[in-house]
């Protein structure tokens, strides 16, 4: 017996255990797995995801939040600004500028927050996506939080708060350089005007998170972020959190 057949044999004599019986790594927001989520048990992401929850409340969002401290730890590596466009009380950027330690770095950079902080425009809401629901879904969710956001920013330097509707606000926002941006404004007008109106100030190199490109029932949001990707230049890879994934090539 060659030593090729003599290890085939020993391996299938031995019981494999089935992936359906593997315990789960991970089980919120949507995803489950089997996979290694030791980021969980770290302490700097333990610190970070209990500032997002300090700034609104516990979403169990866990896996999003690795993902954003990821890009948000690799674009500080380049120049530009931070850009987020959807931000409602803070948590994802409050956990982003504290993994990446961002006051450590004051006067380097600059952080954009732009939101209604009141939620969703109807107006700007398409067809479809008041068919399936987008305004019901969103009608309680976002009450009016300016002051309070404000207030939970207070502890960061170099923050640019910037109120109301997007596309109106884009001119407001003076950046001219981009490392990192993060979309995440539940409706694909707003959505799309943003990137187009930021792509070209997106460094080479540069990274943008979509928090709702892949997620279950956003469907209109991945269509047209697709259909403008194919317009500009740019390819989404879709996240199993539901989220999407830019990294500006040239």
């Amino acid at each position: 017996m060659s030593l090729l057949s003599f290890f085939k044999q020993k391996h299938t004599e031995v019981p494999q255990p089935r992936i359906e019986d593997w315990p789960l790594t991970y089980r919120q927001d949507g995803l489950w797995t089997i996979h290694n989520a030791d980021f969980m048990t770290e302490p700097k992401f333990a610190s970070a995801y209990a500032r997002a929850v300090q700034a609104e409340k516990d979403h169990n969002i866990q896996w999003r939040i690795h993902i954003l401290t990821w890009a948000a730890t690799n674009a500080m590596k380049i120049p530009g600004d931070f850009v987020e466009c959807g931000v409602n009380r803070g948590a994802a950027s409050s956990a982003i500028m504290t993994y990446v330690g961002w006051n450590a770095n004051r006067g380097a950079r600059t952080y954009y927050l732009m939101d209604t902080f009141q939620g969703l425009v109807p107006e700007l809401v398409n067809d479809e996506e008041r068919a399936i629901g987008r305004l019901d879904m969103f009608e309680d969710a976002y009450p009016e939080c300016y002051e309070q956001t404000k207030k939970n920013f207070d502890e960061f330097d170099d923050v640019v708060m910037i109120r109301g509707p997007i596309p109106d606000t884009l001119p407001q926002n003076k950046t001219q350089h981009i490392a990192f941006m993060h979309i995440d404004m539940n409706c694909a007008a707003p959505e799309t005007a943003a990137m187009r109106y930021f792509w070209p100030k997106v460094q080479r190199g540069g990274i943008v998170v979509l928090d709702d490109y892949a997620y279950h029932g956003y469907q209109p949001q991945k269509d047209a972020m697709d259909a403008l990707g194919r317009e500009i230049g740019f390819m989404v890879a879709s996240l199993p959190t539901g989220q999407g994934l830019i990294v500006k090539s040239s």
